[in-house]
């Protein structure tokens, strides 16, 4: 029976301080080392004088695995290493399954040793402080198509994800492919870091977004990471990945879930839109309206002014819209109260006000053209909001004809059969007046007030975190 061992062993990704005490004894023990070159480097100290380092070269995993049993069968202990993890892209699964192919007594014990996508992450941040995986973008042993599958895997299960191998002399499109396929799926705006020659000399940290990220800055000394639907960087660039801690109560926490999942609901529209190159004012209504209703055709009937909801927008953030005025009570009771007390704006609807039922009865109109003529008479300059009665915003654009009414701005979602449309096409005219219209049919109160809430919470656009005032 040999008395050989063989360790496969984990050094690290390059500096010594990141070899553990178990891997510096086992090297420190061996009659041989066997790896790649490269590696040798980073060892040299540790190696007892006049010990064989044998190197086979790159991409000769094999013959380098049999050199380990060769030796170690004649009674010798032998340390493989492996950069990184041994057990991770590494030689401990070709040693154990060469050991079973020989039948061979040889003692087989792995090292682990710290990955270079751990060392990645640690230089970052923390971005893996939740579930990841780790995907090798390298096709030489596994299909391409299988790699596809993994990567959306990954992009759809909200996965952090770090990338191996990414890109080589031979491989230069595998990488854009991957970043296609996770901006089908997440936002433009997931972090993602990425670190070159992590440990070594040579070492490199950059961050950016998904959507700005260039693969013409990475090559195969490279590990990307990129985050999931709730890494953010924080003030100073960390790269955090939230594990759910930082709670203060219960109740704040069951709001963290609740917007967590819209959250992720935006998320999965985005990368669900046909076409993700819009303004991003006009892509946060789009995504309200569509989160609400369930409803991409939304992306075909939701007409907004250039520029509409951040000019509305800003008007609320400085003071410039008091009141929001709407047709019908459902609309006032959509819109999020704790931003309009953030922003000091007031939501109304006249609809059950005491002097409404005489004034309609009195110029024989309905209730919410009464409704409207009050709260012009009141407000003349408010945001105005339709998500039921085309007949109220009928009786807007004839008080706007007639100089009565200078509306901040309008939001048309009216719904129905009778005057709909045409109610919207009276509104698009008023070119000098900032406008959302759910053209056609379509509409509704739910809509209308999805829309207001988009545009009082566009701050949170760029990162795509909607629902901090739920």
């Amino acid at each position: 029976m040999s008395k050989g061992k063989i360790f496969v062993a984990g050094i690290g990704p390059g500096g010594k301080e990141d070899i553990t005490p178990a891997v510096l004894d086992a090297i420190a023990v061996s009659d041989v080392i066997v790896g790649y070159k490269y590696y040798f480097r980073f060892v040299e100290n540790i190696i007892k004088p006049g010990t064989p380092c044998i190197d086979t070269g790159m991409k000769k995993e094999r013959e380098r695995a049999l050199q380990a049993f060769e030796y170690a069968e004649q009674d010798k202990t032998v340390c493989v290493i492996s950069s990184g993890d041994a057990g991770i892209y590494g030689m401990a699964p070709l040693v154990h399954e060469m050991k079973t192919e020989r039948n061979s007594d040889v003692e087989v014990e792995v090292l682990p040793g710290i990955s270079a996508f751990q060392k990645a992450a640690a230089l970052l941040g923390c971005p893996v402080g939740h579930d990841f995986c780790v995907i090798s973008l390298s096709d030489l042993m596994t299909p391409w198509d299988k790699i596809e599958k993994r990567i959306e895997a990954a992009a759809t299960a909200d996965f952090v994800t770090a990338v191996y191998n990414p890109k080589s002399k031979g491989r230069y499109w595998q990488l854009y492919r991957l970043q296609e396929i996770f901006l089908q799926y997440c936002s433009p705006e997931t972090p993602v870091g990425y670190v070159r020659q992590a440990g070594r000399d040579e070492q490199e940290i950059k961050v950016t977004t998904l959507e700005k990220f260039d693969p013409e800055e990475v090559d195969m000394f490279t590990v990307v990471i990129i985050g999931n639907s709730q890494s953010y960087f924080s003030a100073d660039n960390t790269f955090i990945t939230p594990r759910g801690y930082y709670r203060e109560d219960i109740d704040n926490g069951a709001r963290n879930i609740g917007q967590d999942i819209m959250i992720r609901s935006f998320r999965t529209i985005d990368g669900e839109l046909k076409d993700r190159d819009i303004a991003l004012d006009k892509k946060w209504a789009l995504l309200h309206a569509i989160h609400t209703t369930a409803d991409f055709d939304m992306e075909n009937i939701l007409y907004t002014d250039e520029s509409a909801v951040e000019k509305l927008h800003k008007q609320c953030r400085n003071g410039q819209i008091k009141y929001i005025i709407s047709d019908v009570t459902m609309v006032v009771s959509g819109i999020r109260k704790g931003a309009l007390e953030r922003l000091g704006i007031e939501a109304k609807c006249y609809l059950y006000d005491p002097r409404v039922a005489a004034l309609a009865e009195e110029k024989g109109v309905t209730r919410t053209q009464a409704g409207i003529r009050l709260a012009v008479a009141e407000h003349p300059d408010a945001l105005f909001v339709f998500g039921n009665a085309p007949t109220a915003l009928i009786e807007l654009c004839e008080l706007i004809r007639k100089d009565k009414a200078q509306p901040a701005g309008i939001i048309a979602a009216p719904v129905g059969f009778v005057n709909v449309r045409e109610s919207k096409h009276m509104t698009k005219p008023f070119r000098h007046i900032p406008k959302l219209i759910v053209e056609g049919r379509k509409g509704g109160s739910n809509l209308a007030a999805t829309l207001v809430n988009s545009i009082l919470t566009l701050d949170d656009a760029a990162q795509l975190k909607p629902g901090k005032d739920m």
